[in-house]
């Protein structure tokens, strides 16, 4: 997907609009997949069964809360940059790297869906670092690494309850 500029006075914060470009591409595709993460988790939570019902419940509620809370902040960073952030599920569909889970797994292979999510949300905001970094892009360098920091501990985290 090309990003699509705005139609909003130009901008002139340092960074040039190739650079700017490149980066809302990366961004966007980081928001396609934080929004699937986000749907994947929620969907969970809610068709969760079994033994660890009540720590699943409540750990997928609390992953979907924060992860909702992610979108925000990734489409506003797009929309500072001059570009309207993707919003549909064409868009998304187009952009994510996180395949969509068809049915409803038992709660194991729930966690081990999570952890894939995580771990390729995770992939797609580093792949990001060598445009913004190049760009001397720090609020999106500092907000890669907020995602980063939150999809690492949140896989370990699922990783663990698999773990026995």
């Amino acid at each position: 997907m090309k990003a699509k500029k705005a139609k909003t006075p130009s901008l002139n914060i340092g960074i040039s609009d190739s650079d700017r470009a490149k980066i809302v591409h990366g961004l966007s595709t980081l928001l396609a997949d934080s929004f699937s993460l986000y749907l994947m988790t929620h969907n969970f939570h809610w068709n969760v069964t079994g033994p660890q019902f009540n720590s699943l419940h409540t750990m997928f509620m609390d992953q979907y809360t924060e992860q909702w809370n992610a979108l925000d902040i990734i489409a506003e960073r797009i929309r500072a940059l001059g570009y309207p952030a993707p919003g549909t599920f064409k868009e998304y569909q187009k952009l994510t790297s996180i395949k969509e889970v068809e049915g409803t797994p038992k709660a194991e292979e729930m966690v081990r869906h999570l952890v894939a999510a995580q771990e390729a949300t995770a992939r797609t905001a580093r792949s990001l670092f060598p445009v913004v970094e190049a760009a001397n892009d720090q609020p999106t360098a500092d907000l890669l690494t907020q995602r980063l920091e939150i999809h690492e501990k949140t896989a370990w985290m699922l990783r663990s309850v698999l773990d026995v």
